[in-house]
Order: C-alpha cells, then structure tokens, then sequence
C-alpha cells in the first residue's frame, strides 16, 4: 500500500487529540505540513476546499463542543452551513481539530485513529 502524499494536519499545540494524531501521522514515516489554524485561520474559501475534498459537510467542521458553538446558535441543527461556515472562518476556535488532507481526501480526526485512513 503506497502512502498519501501532501499531508497537513490543522493543528492545535494544545489539544490532546491534535498532538496524538500528529504522533500518528509522524509514526508512519510521514513528516505532515502543520498548520496552527489559531495563528493562520482558515478563510471560508479555505474551509468550502477542505468541505469539498473530504466531501464533507459544514457541520463535519464545526467544534460544537466549543461554548462559543452554543452561544451563536450553531449546535441548532436547523443552523444554515453559511453561518457555520462564516463563524468558523471568524472565530478559528470553533473548527473541529484536527483536520487532516492528504492525496486520499479531508477528515476530522475524532478519534485520532481515523487519521490511518488518509495515509
């Protein structure tokens, strides 16, 4: 089986699960592109390219256990994808971490093991 190519992980230093699948990532003999997103916040065309590749949804990207997600009304299932997508790109610490692409797609890596699938 060949490895991915081009991998990033949108990375938070501070998150468990983030540093965990980064290790994972680094255990294949893969050296990602690390993105701290609350340095370098992903704009909304960033985060409809990363929806795209991953096929996944607006929601998929959302951290709706972040207090903020409550506060703005994004845990609300009727929440439209233009406001999740506009309150993540505005407030980066709403983005579900970490976020993995590599040349086999886009993924939220919740658990950290999800993370084998893209490599």
């Amino acid at each position: 089986m060949s490895k991915a190519k081009d991998v990033t992980i949108y990375h938070n230093p501070k998150c468990s699960t983030s540093r965990n699948v980064l290790a994972l990532i680094r255990e294949q003999g893969i050296e990602p592109t690390v993105v701290e997103y609350l340095k370098a916040p992903l704009s909304r065309a960033d985060l409809e390219a990363l929806m795209k590749r991953g096929k996944l949804e607006a929601r998929d990207l959302l951290r709706d256990k972040e207090p903020l997600a409550a506060e703005l009304g994004l845990k609300d299932k009727a929440a439209p994808a233009k406001k999740i997508l506009d309150e993540i790109a505005a407030n980066p610490v709403l983005l579900n971490r970490p976020i993995v692409t590599s040349s086999k797609g886009a993924l939220p890596c919740r658990p950290p093991e999800t993370v084998l699938a893209l490599l």
